[in-house]
């Protein structure tokens, strides 16, 4: 069936039924296949055929700062992705795989003895213990010292401080130049303290010190006219029987007589050493403010009255003549003035430290067979070296540098007095150098000389100065290095006798230490003033160890006697203990470990005005 209609374009519609538009279409399309096959289309005909190609359309990601392609993105998150895999799984693997760690090197000798020495102090100390002491045979010890004297009003507590040796007198003067060495040693070697552990004992050691010698005097004032240079007494001359420090052979947690104090007010050389060592203690506590200032402020009072009242601490003492004698006090002035500067920044100390006159009067151009000997009564060894230090580093210039320059020179010779091809000092068979030309107790000068010896070295290692004249010979600073180490090796045991001298160190030291508190057994038993005799005269080995004590030493054939009643053999002493202990931090650790270069300076103004800032730039 057809219909027709009208064809709105112009011309007839026909629609046919479904069944002839079926067969239509498939005539048609069988006709198409036909002529598919009859011929090959043209790539135009292709193209008619198909019709026109649809492009992909390509994706974008909008990441606020900036549009990126989405599969570039997608690509660089599977990156990171697989790099966060690769990199966990690497990790995974490392941490299950067993390696071998290489093992920290263990500590050198100079490092082991140097925990010991330091114990040596707080065997020593006087008054109230801190609960963190560790020597388990000592305890509280003459709580009572200073509150009985008539000094001064104002010197009233005199309980802390150190006891001197195997007695229990607090002796000013040596005691002020062990804290004055041990805060020198802080002050160069701060890092290798730190690096073994000791830094906050040693410092805590130098403060127990510095507090008890601002007890001393009136460390308020600006102005004094007196000081306490003594606690305690050991005067046993004419036969004495008067219970003492020295008569009586007691532990002095037992002490029961009275300690009298001895004042002076005519001392130079006691109050300049005892500034040196506020002086010296503020600049170790310079980032505590307080406490430095006041340590400041004591040290300026004491170098004011030493230089108001010139005279030696000694000479109105008995007991100071026979026990720690000074033979001047202008050495103290020139080593207090050197550290007065340093603490202080002040010129004046410098101007002072490096007068001629008093220079001459210190001994420096005078030579003689005790030249360069650097101990508790003579300094200017230390002072001299302490000021060739401000030449290397600062070089302040005129008006300093003449003096300066000598006392440059003079530490260079004393430097070569050191060394064995030089005969100013003779030696043992062992090596062991007589720096007090072979009378008793030689260690104690022995380990200064070491110190200066290892601290010049790394003073001209600082200061990229390979070495130093003799004359015309010239020597490496390693010549100095060997021998400090040298001298300390034979107080450690390398000597004839392959014995330490430094009880506690070593598998042989001394056993019977002249020491009353290490000669007692700590068994809760009170001995009286004779009631100890027994212990000291006993041949066994002291009951207990006072780790650490450097004992008096050999005599000058390497001989030694460990008897407790001789004291020239097996006495320790604080004053050559501090100077072990700075010998062997000087010593100890990596030799990589330098000098602290600044920390010195810290409180001196700039040498040279600072220039003035470029103009501004010209405008039209």
């Amino acid at each position: 069936m057809s219909m027709y209609g009208r064809d709105p374009w112009g011309g007839a519609l026909e629609i046919n039924a479904a069944t002839d538009s079926a067969t239509d279409d498939d005539r048609s399309r069988n006709d198409l296949d036909r002529a598919a096959v009859s011929r090959q289309l043209d790539e135009t005909q292709q193209s008619w055929l198909l019709g026109p190609s649809e492009q992909k359309k390509k994706r974008y990601i909008d990441l606020g700062c900036i549009i990126v392609s989405r599969k570039f993105f997608l690509w660089t998150i599977g990156t990171l992705l697989c790099a966060v895999f690769v990199a966990a799984f690497v990790t995974l693997i490392l941490e299950t795989v067993p390696r071998h760690h290489h093992k920290e090197p263990p500590p050198d000798n100079y490092t082991l003895a140097l925990h010991k020495a330091l114990m040596f102090f707080n065997a020593q100390k006087s008054g109230k213990l801190p609960k963190h002491n560790n020597v388990s045979w000592r305890g509280n010890s003459c709580v009572q010292d200073g509150k009985s004297s008539d000094v001064s009003p104002s010197i009233k507590d005199l309980v802390g401080g150190f006891y001197d040796a195997g007695d229990a007198i607090k002796f000013n003067f040596p005691q002020s130049f062990a804290m004055t060495m041990l805060s020198w040693s802080v002050i160069e070697y701060s890092a290798k303290y730190e690096a073994a552990g000791e830094l906050e004992h040693v410092k805590e050691l130098i403060k127990w010190g510095s507090d008890y010698l601002l007890k001393t005097f009136n460390s308020t004032a600006d102005t004094i006219s007196t000081l306490a240079a003594q606690v305690g007494s050991g005067d046993t001359s004419g036969g004495s029987t008067t219970p003492n420090d020295h008569y009586c052979w007691m532990r002095p947690e037992d002490i029961d007589y009275d300690r009298p104090v001895t004042a002076c007010s005519t001392c130079s050389d006691l109050a300049a050493e005892m500034a040196a060592a506020l002086a010296a203690a503020s600049i170790v506590f310079k980032d505590n403010k307080a406490y430095s200032k006041k340590l400041v402020h004591g040290a300026t009072t004491l170098f004011k009255f030493s230089r108001d009242r010139k005279s030696i601490y000694s000479r109105g003492s008995s007991e100071a003549s026979v026990f720690y004698n000074s033979t001047s006090f202008w050495d103290e002035v020139v080593w207090g003035g050197a550290w007065m500067y340093y603490a202080t920044g002040n010129s004046s100390y410098l101007k002072l430290a490096t007068t001629t006159k008093i220079a001459k009067y210190a001994g420096a151009f005078s030579g003689g067979s005790d030249y360069g000997v650097f101990s508790w009564d003579n300094k200017l060894a230390g002072a001299q070296l302490l000021l060739s230090r401000l030449r290397l580093f600062l070089s302040p210039g005129y008006p300093y540098e003449e003096m300066l320059r000598s006392f440059h020179n003079q530490t260079s010779i004393v430097m070569c007095s050191y060394l064995p091809i030089f005969t100013s000092f003779n030696r043992t068979k062992g090596g062991l150098i007589q720096l007090n030309h072979g009378r008793p107790q030689p260690l104690q000068y022995v380990v200064n000389a070491a110190f200066l010896a290892a601290l010049y070295s790394d003073y001209l290692d600082a200061a990229d100065t390979p070495g130093w004249y003799c004359g015309p010979n010239f020597f490496s600073t390693d010549v100095l290095r060997n021998f400090s180490k040298t001298q300390i090796n034979y107080i450690l045991g390398n000597n004839p006798r392959k014995m330490s001298y430094v009880v506690g160190f070593g598998n042989k030291y001394p056993k019977h230490v002249h020491h009353r508190g290490a000669s007692i057994p700590h068994n809760k038993v009170k001995y009286n003033c004779k009631g100890g005799w027994k212990w000291r005269d006993s041949s066994k080995p002291n009951p207990n160890t006072i780790v650490g004590a450097m004992v008096a030493g050999p005599d000058k054939h390497d001989g030694f006697h460990d008897v407790r009643s001789n004291y020239n053999y097996t006495e320790p002493t604080l004053a050559g203990n501090a100077g072990l202990v700075a010998a062997l931090v000087a010593l100890s650790g990596e030799k990589g470990r330098k000098i602290d270069k600044n920390t010195i300076f810290s409180a001196i103004p700039p040498m040279f005005p600072t220039p003035p800032p470029p103009p501004a730039p010209w405008k039209p």
